[in-house]
């Protein structure tokens, strides 16, 4: 008996250290990963000679408003950058979750003769950098007349392998044909049923590809870069990116202020639809 109890005392002993460690762990984790961002909001309120002297400073200082006056001394206008990132990250991303959820629910709910060839060629796609097809894709926007315009960065986004992936590895375990014959006996078009049946199920996948798709086209510099030459139509990214100063002197604390203005609209986003993000890819993954 007391061998037993000493084996049960020991064992708890070893759970209660193991449990200690992994909340320790998950602590550090997100101290590490919250303080970047924590920094970087400081430092948007000092001035570049205190940011040169402390880079890590966590006491915020004075000069907010006087970082604020420089960006808009650059042409940093931050409502027609948010404007227009929002405008092009909104299109982005409904785009993306529609058409994605509308390809692999033609995947899933229908037996056709090509349609594994067809998914093997959408996951082929994905090993295609972006990059790649840049010049290309420059080139015919040029020819078309679309440069400084928002459609290029749009309309692509219709196109989206990885998220076709997500939705149809969540689609699969999650759509019964049972439920789409019914509606299909009771009169119900595919377009309707998609919309109406289909669109609700997949809410939680919905909710988690918004977040990453949002972020994803927040976040281009790239092809925004090469389209958008009008100081009217920058995004965010792109007037962040053109805060360098001369050769002489740097504003470090407007270069702050402009990352956290840029980065602000993705928390929002992010704490707004946060909820769905574990349980979206914790089903899309084991379900798959």
């Amino acid at each position: 008996m007391a061998e037993a109890k000493t084996v049960k005392k020991n064992r708890r002993s070893s759970s209660s250290f193991v449990k200690f460690l992994i909340y320790f762990l998950c602590i550090a984790l997100t101290i590490l990963s919250i303080m970047p961002f924590l920094i970087m909001v400081v430092n948007s309120t000092r001035s570049t000679t205190q940011i040169q002297a402390h880079a890590i400073s966590l006491i915020p200082s004075k000069y907010l408003l006087k970082n604020l006056a420089i960006l808009t001394g650059k042409s940093f206008n931050p409502l027609r950058g948010f404007l227009n990132s929002l405008l092009i990250s909104l299109g982005a991303t409904a785009c993306t979750i529609y058409f994605s959820t509308l390809t692999a629910f033609a995947l899933v709910a229908y037996d056709w003769k090509l349609r594994q060839p067809f998914f093997t060629f959408i996951m082929a796609i994905m090993m295609i950098p972006a990059q790649l097809v840049s010049i290309g894709f420059y080139q015919f926007m040029y020819k078309i007349h679309l440069t400084n315009n928002f459609l290029p960065l749009i309309l692509p986004a219709i196109a989206a392998p990885t998220c076709v992936f997500f939705m149809r590895q969540f689609m699969i375990p999650s759509l019964h044909v049972d439920i789409l014959n019914s509606a299909r006996i009771d009169g119900s078009g595919e377009f309707h049923t998609f919309n109406v049946i289909v669109l609700p199920i997949m809410k939680p996948a919905l909710a988690t590809q918004a977040i990453f798709s949002f972020v994803s086209s927040w976040n281009n510099l790239f092809l925004p870069m090469i389209l958008l030459t009008k100081q009217e139509k920058y995004t965010m990214p792109i007037m962040v990116s053109l805060l360098k100063g001369d050769i002489y002197k740097t504003e470090y604390g407007s270069i702050y202020l402009g990352l956290t203005l840029t980065v602000l609209p993705l928390f929002i986003v992010y704490f707004l639809l946060s909820k769905y993000i574990i349980a979206g890819v914790a089903l899309g993954g084991v379900k798959g």
